[in-house]
C-alpha cells in the first residue's frame, strides 16, 4: 500500500471572492487498485497519475470547488464513483448542480482498499460535511481543510463555524495517537503531536 500526492493548480471561489490556490490530490492504494482524495483542477493530470489501475472511488473531505471540481470529469472518465458527506450538498450543487450525483459518505463509513480500512471521521467545521480519513495501518488521517500544519482551516466564509470546527480537532482528530501523520488539502503534512500543543491554544480561545 502506498501513498502519493499529486498538486493540482486553479481557484477557489465563494461568496463572490475568487483566490488562486495549490490543492493536494491524495492517491492511496496499491498496483492494482487506487481511490483518489479530492480531485481538485486537473482530471487528465489524476488520470496518469491513477494509469493502468482501477479507480475504485473518488473522495471528496468537503465540497468548495476547488477539492471537486476535477472529480465529475474523473468520474466520467474512469466510471469511479463520487463519495462526499450529504451535508456538504448546498456547496456540492453549487459546483454541479443537482443534476450530478454522488454516493453518501457518513461518519463511521469504512473503505477498502486493498486490505486496508480507510475510516470515516465526520469533521465539519470548515464546511458543513467535511469529513477526515483515517488509515489506523498506515499511521496517517486525511484531513482535507480541517487541521492543517499551523492551526485549524479557515473559518470565514459561508457555512464554516469556528466553534464547530475546534469542536471536531479536539474530539476528533486529537483523540487519534500523536504520531499519527496528517495529509493535509493544501501544503504541508504535519503530525497529530506537532499539532496538538498549539491547537489547546485554539481550543481556549474557542470558548
Amino acid at each position: 500500500m502506498t501513498i502519493a500526492k499529486l498538486v493540482t493548480s486553479g481557484s477557489f471561489t465563494l461568496d463572490g471572492g475568487t483566490w488562486d490556490v495549490d490543492n493536494n490530490v491524495w492517491l492511496v492504494g496499491d498496483d492494482r487498485e487506487v481511490v483518489v482524495i479530492d480531485a481538485a483542477h486537473d482530471a487528465q493530470a489524476i488520470q496518469e497519475a491513477v494509469g493502468d489501475r482501477r479507480l475504485r472511488a473518488i473522495v471528496c473531505t468537503h465540497a468548495h470547488n476547488d477539492h471537486i471540481n476535477a472529480a465529475g470529469p474523473l468520474a466520467d472518465a474512469t466510471g469511479a464513483p463520487i463519495l462526499l458527506h450529504p451535508a456538504d450538498a448546498v456547496l456540492w450543487e453549487m459546483e454541479y448542480g443537482t443534476a450530478r450525483q454522488y454516493e453518501p459518505l457518513r461518519d463511521g463509513d469504512v473503505l477498502e482498499m486493498a486490505g486496508t480500512a480507510l475510516r470515516v471521521l465526520h469533521t465539519p467545521g470548515h464546511a458543513p460535511g467535511a469529513v477526515s480519513l483515517h488509515v489506523p495501518d498506515l499511521g496517517v488521517v486525511f484531513t482535507g481543510d480541517t487541521l492543517f500544519s499551523g492551526g485549524p482551516g479557515a473559518t470565514g466564509r459561508s457555512y464554516s463555524s469556528f466553534d464547530t470546527i475546534i469542536g471536531s480537532i479536539r474530539d476528533r482528530l486529537l483523540a487519534l495517537p500523536p504520531e499519527t501523520v496528517v495529509h493535509t488539502g493544501h501544503g504541508d503534512s504535519t503530525s497529530i503531536g506537532a499539532e496538538a500543543p498549539d491547537l489547546e491554544k485554539w481550543i481556549a480561545r474557542g470558548h
